[in-house]
């Protein structure tokens, strides 16, 4: 499964990519709203990938695209696939590294992958659900079409407090009219 824009290539992860898996999701503030705790071992990333090595990206669970820079091959995040509904609707989830961070390439990268599921995979509903913290997110989000539906308070007992959380959607009848990727 490959899905590409103008700048990225969406894969599926490589052995050789858990070092650069490690090295972005060890970063503090990229795990702070993650499942994850920094740092992120490469013991964990080298399992990571092997797990999703036979993973089929239109099965029930979570898959996870590789985002990779066209130009130079970079590793710049991943974006994560959850469908479930009897493949009717799917979760979704992104993270960047920090160094590829504010050039557009997270909104890229979504866009991407809901236009997949959507358009292509004929899906009914994408959803997302985040910290009410995370206002980068949230706002992407919404450049990318989603509409907020709701903020659940203190829901999530999460890496040692109560947070807040903030549920994200967009219908297959909405997508037609969201903005076109930049």
């Amino acid at each position: 499964m490959l899905l590409q824009t103008e700048r990225l290539l969406l894969r599926r992860f490589r052995a050789d990519d858990a070092p650069a898996l490690a090295a972005y999701r060890s970063d503090p503030d990229v795990a702070r709203y993650q499942s994850w705790d920094a740092p992120f071992p490469l013991d964990a990333a080298v399992a990571f990938v092997e797990g999703l090595a036979g993973r089929d990206p239109r099965a029930e669970g979570w898959f996870q695209y590789a985002v990779e820079r066209r130009d130079d091959g970079a590793l710049v995040g991943d974006v994560g696939v959850n469908r479930h509904d009897a493949g009717r609707q799917a979760e979704i989830g992104f993270t960047l590294a920090p160094a590829f961070q504010g050039r557009g390439y997270a909104a890229e990268a979504v866009r991407r992958v809901v236009a997949h599921l959507l358009v292509t995979d004929g899906l009914h509903r994408v959803h997302a659900s985040l910290d009410a913290r995370n206002a980068r997110s949230a706002r992407l989000l919404e450049r990318c079409g989603f509409r907020r539906e709701g903020l659940e308070l203190q829901s999530c007992w999460w890496k040692g407090e109560w947070t807040d959380d903030l549920r994200y959607a967009v219908l297959a009848s909405e997508w037609s009219r969201s903005p076109e990727p930049a």
